[in-house]
This record gives C-alpha cells, sequence and structure tokens, in this order.
C-alpha cells in the first residue's frame, strides 16, 4: 500500500476519531499554536457519555471546548504544562490545573513517568515520504508518539512545515487515525512596548556585543530589545532560543543575525517551538535557516552553553533583596510556568562570556496604587522560579545589578540599589530587620 492509499484508509471524521477516547483515559492536546480544534469539538460532544477524562495542553491560547461544555469538571479535567493567559482565567475558575515542569526534562517526564492513552496533534499535510512534521510545536511532541497508545492527527494546511533538526516528524505508519481540519493559527497580539520597557532593553543594549547568541523570551521587554537590535550596528548575532517570536525576524532581515560565531548548529537559528504573528509563521514555513529541535536539546543548560557569549533575556513577576526569583506566580496563583527561563539563566552564565539577565518593571499597580516588585521577602505562596545561587544580572529602569560572587549583604545592597525610590527606605529598614543589612551599606 502507498502513502496516499495509507492515508484514506485511515482518514476518519473527528466524530468518528474521538470514540477512541474512554472513561479514565488522559489526552493530550499538543502545544501552543499546534492544539487541536476540531477534535476538541468533536470529544467535547461526547461530555455525557464520559467521565474522570484528563486533558493535558500547553499555553493554550482559548478555552478548551471540553471546557466550555463541562464547567462543573464533571466530565473532563484540564491540564496545563506551561499557564498562559487564556489558561490563567481557567485557573481562577478551578478549570485549568497546572502541571510544573522544568521545560528541558519534559521529554523525558513523558518518557519515564506520564501515561498517555490518547494523543491529539495538529499537523500540515503529509508529504511525499509519508512523514507528517510537527510544525511550530517540535518542543516534546516525539516524546508524546512515542509513549502515546493511540495517535490521532488532525491536519491543518495552515500549519507551517518547521524543518529539523531532529525528531521534527512522525511517519503515518505509527498514526492511528488522521482527520482534516482548516482553522487559522492562534497569533499572540502585537506587544508594544512600554517606556519602562524601553529603558530596560537600553540598559540590556549596553552589555550587548557583536557575536552574542541570544534567548529571548515573550513580553514587551524582550521585544523592545528586539526592536533595538535591529536598528544597531550588531554583528554576527547567532539565536538559540525555546521559542521563535517576530522580534527575531526583524533582527535577522535587519541583517544582525548571521551565525557565524556559533560553535554548534552554525549559522542556524534554533529553537523548539515558534508563537508570533502571521510575520513569524510565514517566516518559519519551510525554511532551513531555521533549525526546530526537540526542547531536550534546546533548553538543555549543557548544550546551551556550547555556544559562547549566550545572553538569555527574561522577565520576571517579583523578586527578594536576596535575588530569589517568582517568574509564574501571584502569591499562589499559578500565572504562568518555570518555562525555559531556568534552564537558559543556567546555560547561559556556563556559557564563556555568557550573561543572564532577569527583567521586571520596578514598580506595579494594584488598585491604583504602586508597589514595588522588589520585597525584602517573596509573597507569600510566591513559586521560587530561579534560585539566587543562578541569579546572574537584575535589570529594572533604574538599573543593572549583577548578583553572582555577592555576600546577602551586598546583594540586598544591590538588589535594592535598583528598586523604585520611593520604596527603598522601606527595604533598608525590613533588609535590617531579616539581617541582610550592614551598617556600613550603602543608601
Amino acid at each position: 500500500m502507498g502513502y496516499k492509499e495509507e492515508y484514506r484508509s485511515k482518514l476518519v471524521t473527528a466524530d468518528e476519531a474521538v470514540k477512541a477516547v474512554k472513561s479514565g483515559d488522559w489526552i493530550e492536546y499538543g502545544a501552543f499554536a499546534g492544539q487541536v480544534v476540531e477534535l476538541d469539538k468533536a470529544l467535547a460532544k461526547r461530555k455525557d457519555e464520559l467521565f474522570d477524562v484528563k486533558i493535558r495542553g500547553t499555553s493554550r491560547m482559548y478555552a478548551p471546548e471540553v471546557v466550555n461544555v463541562d464547567p462543573l469538571n464533571a466530565h473532563f479535567t484540564y491540564n496545563s504544562t506551561h499557564v498562559g493567559a487564556a489558561e490563567r482565567i481557567l485557573g481562577d475558575k478551578g478549570l485549568c490545573w497546572h502541571l510544573p515542569v522544568l521545560y528541558h526534562e519534559q521529554p523525558r517526564y513523558y518518557r519515564d513517568h506520564i501515561r498517555t492513552n490518547v494523543l491529539f496533534l495538529t499537523v500540515p499535510a503529509m508529504d511525499d515520504r509519508g512523514y507528517f512534521n510537527f510544525g511550530p510545536q517540535v518542543s516534546h511532541a516525539m516524546a508524546l508518539c512515542e509513549t502515546a497508545d493511540t495517535i490521532i492527527l488532525e491536519v491543518n494546511p495552515n500549519m507551517p512545515r518547521c524543518l529539523g533538526g531532529f525528531q521534527e516528524a512522525v511517519h503515518i505508519s505509527k498514526v492511528s487515525m488522521i482527520t482534516e481540519a482548516n482553522w487559522a493559527l492562534p497569533e499572540l497580539p502585537p506587544i508594544v512596548p512600554s517606556e519602562t520597557d524601553q529603558k530596560i532593553a537600553s540598559l540590556i543594549m549596553e552589555r550587548l556585543e557583536d557575536g552574542d547568541c541570544l534567548q529571548l523570551g515573550i513580553g514587551g521587554m524582550p521585544n523592545a530589545v528586539g526592536a533595538l537590535i535591529a536598528e544597531s550596528d550588531l554583528k554576527d548575532l547567532g539565536i538559540h532560543t525555546e521559542m521563535f517570536v517576530d522580534s527575531f525576524v526583524d533582527m535577522i532581515e535587519a541583517g544582525r543575525v548571521t551565525g557565524a560565531r556559533k560553535n554548534i548548529d552554525k549559522y542556524k537559528v534554533v529553537c523548539t517551538f515558534a508563537l508570533g504573528g502571521k510575520k513569524t509563521y510565514d517566516y518559519v514555513d519551510n525554511n532551513p535557516r531555521v533549525a526546530f529541535y526537540p526542547v531536550d536539546y534546546t533548553n538543555d543548560p549543557f548544550v546551551v552553553a556550547k555556544n559562547d557569549k549566550v545572553v538569555a533575556i527574561n522577565n520576571c513577576v517579583e523578586v527578594d533583596i536576596l535575588g530569589q526569583v517568582c517568574s509564574e506566580s501571584s502569591g499562589t496563583r499559578q500565572i504562568s510556568g518555570t518555562g525555559g527561563q531556568l534552564d537558559f539563566t543556567y546555560g547561559a552564565y556556563r556559557s564563556k562570556g555568557g550573561r543572564a539577565f532577569i527583567c521586571m518593571s520596578s514598580t506595579y499597580l494594584k488598585k491604583g496604587a504602586p508597589m514595588s516588585r522588589i520585597k525584602s521577602t517573596l509573597t507569600p505562596g510566591a513559586v521560587v522560579t530561579v534560585p539566587r545561587t543562578m541569579v546572574h544580572y537584575l535589570v529594572t529602569e533604574n538599573g543593572v545589578a549583577e548578583l553572582k560572587g555577592r555576600t546577602l549583604w551586598e546583594r540586598a545592597e544591590a538588589v535594592i540599589s535598583i528598586a523604585h525610590p520611593d520604596f527603598r527606605d522601606q527595604l533598608i529598614k525590613e533588609a535590617e530587620e531579616i539581617g541582610a543589612w550592614r551598617r556600613s551599606n550603602k543608601r
């Protein structure tokens, strides 16, 4: 049987495909821009005949239909390994549960610890050799395919074909059923950097050099860095990142990125998933310059460190005066995930000449009143995303604090120095109360 004939033999409607799901099963929905739509709708129709079906996704950009039809979690329970904006709202209602992951380890979780009964995965059209590319969600997709009891693909011609790397495609011989769909990829809305973002970005730009190898997180500040890089005269930058975003396209098209000084994947732009606007999806489609790898390669700190001068730039929620970083919760409220921040903070510092920047505005508004993001101790319940021992640079609009090699009192002094001036005296008082302030410290 040829591949086209095998395709037709496995092609079913979404309603037919979801009959593979049984009560008590664990179902995977895929990740990021590639999470299934039609299979989700079809599974939701079976609500009344199914119980205790557990679903895992990653940063879904809108509520899955199985949640919409079952607001009491009587039939379906939705879980996410990295809480996105829509999932955050669901979590506030008790409709999304977080599965904490250290992102570079996630493929191993599936191979060694997690049971998957049915995998739903969106892919581009099959190629002439019977392979389905994973599109912009290579991440942990191969580990899912290796371990799931049943693989059901949702073929969507709008998905870009993202070249490897390795482990970026699955063969039709491994697939149980195929459905077809035609929906537009979800796009991140444009993020306009604030004045504070621009100031932080300018402080980081002062510390960038020709030949640096970049990782950028998501948000206004990394976007601002990307825009400034595109307008700069920096040369021969490289990219080794987890997430490929719009600002990378701007840098590449401006001629700032060549990858010529990378030690591994020379000349290649390396990532594990893409999430952005049409500009991003069009750029990565069938583009041999961009290599998509599984996350246990891109985010492994020891792989990251093989390149020289790796620069990791990420955001956080709050920091304490000793340097503990929370980037994923507001108190006990889960608002994000560890993601690759810890991976790249560690990997960048291990890199020869590497630098890891964790950034934040010094204040935020709560009920109209300014509050400091720098605290004497983290908010009760806050998750420590990056331990104080791993933090290299902290950056606010007020300056840059380097924490490597500093004692507790030196850390307190450095961190308080980049807090908003209105909060510094109170932070010093609190530092004294917890024994983190010397009499000779600068004020």
